[in-house]
């Protein structure tokens, strides 16, 4: 694909990362490879987001972009308390610059094989003017470099995609979105699942107009690489946090749904860190119990054309979905919700 812009693009990237000593130089080396750096028309800069950390993350950043080629384009920003929610408003509104054309969010621990990735992202994006947030299409690492699989694994990689269409959906790893669309609203401090929440405020323009799903799409070719959990247990607690944040997310879009002032109202959430506790102690449960019916039932939709492969799958996935439904139920009538990360 060819890249023109008709205009100088600032771009900013962030990379959230929390204790990721294991990961950061990797991923800084990787993006160095990335062919959008020197290009005329685009002005890049990469932000390491080290949130909360404890560990070595900032140290070892630091050193590696001492050693880069492209050291003057990247910056280290040391953030004392974490939360993905809390991190990524102080990128939008304090760190990025005020007149960057996009902002792109990518996880540390990912990885990006293609060096021509970001400037694909960005090519999309200019070539489709009605889209304002475009995501990489994830990629599980046993299926994009399969292993000797179990029989769990193969289940695992079997179960990619059942739920969600990617390029209707922001994917937290690695996405980018508009700039001044992303300044227009705050997330909520302790949101345990943040890009369903990124989506909903971009597609309905906080929830002033009905969800128009021409504003996202994604290119194909564009991917990410990311490390599948592989143990059950640790599946288990992945999903459950899904749930949950997914079960918040859907109390906080009722709220604001019916708001005359949304973007005062996130602006209130991202400074008080009790906003989101004390709306859910409030709001919930609900009829439902804590947790919407249908996120234990979703995968169910088109079982009775499916083939027998297909149902054994979605079956096999709903005993899961089971498990974890009842759990997330569990926790969240103990108090557990904001803060979930």
């Amino acid at each position: 694909m060819g890249f023109c812009v008709k205009q100088h693009l600032k771009i900013d990237l962030g990379i959230f990362a929390h204790n990721e000593a294991a990961n950061i130089q990797a991923m800084l080396l990787m993006l160095q490879r990335q062919d959008i750096f020197g290009l005329p028309d685009i002005s890049l800069r990469v932000f390491v987001l080290a949130n909360g950390c404890d560990d070595a993350t900032v140290e070892l950043a630091e050193q590696t972009i001492a050693g880069m080629m492209h050291a003057a384009q990247f910056e280290v920003c040391n953030i004392a308390i974490g939360g993905k929610s809390r991190t990524w408003n102080a990128f939008v509104h304090d760190i990025a610059r005020a007149d960057s054309n996009y902002l792109i969010f990518c996880d540390a621990d990912i990885d990006i094989p293609q060096p021509d990735a970001l400037r694909k992202m960005i090519a999309f994006v200019q070539s489709h003017p009605k889209i304002i947030v475009s995501s990489s299409r994830p990629v599980k690492d046993i299926v994009y470099a399969p292993e000797r699989l179990n029989l769990r694994d193969r289940m695992i990689a079997a179960g990619g995609g059942t739920l969600d269409d990617w390029r209707k959906s922001v994917c937290g790893q690695l996405y980018i979105l508009k700039a001044d669309i992303a300044r227009s609203f705050h997330l909520p401090i302790g949101l345990p699942v943040e890009d369903g929440f990124v989506r909903a405020m971009v597609l309905t323009d906080l929830f002033r107009q009905a969800e128009n799903p021409d504003m996202i799409d994604g290119d194909e070719s564009v991917f990410h690489v990311y490390q599948s959990e592989r143990g059950v247990l640790a599946l288990i607690r992945h999903q459950v946090r899904i749930v949950i944040g997914s079960a918040l997310n859907a109390v906080v879009f009722e709220t604001l749904h019916g708001s005359a002032a949304p973007q005062t109202m996130l602006e209130t959430a991202a400074r008080d860190p009790d906003w989101l506790g004390a709306l859910c102690q409030k709001k919930l449960p609900q009829r439902y119990g804590f947790v919407p019916f249908h996120f234990l039932t979703k995968r169910l939709s088109g079982l009775s054309s499916a083939t027998l492969k297909r149902k054994t799958i979605v079956l096999m996935g709903f005993g899961f979905d089971l498990v974890v439904y009842v759990i997330a139920q569990v926790k969240m009538a103990r108090g557990v919700g904001a803060g979930y990360w």
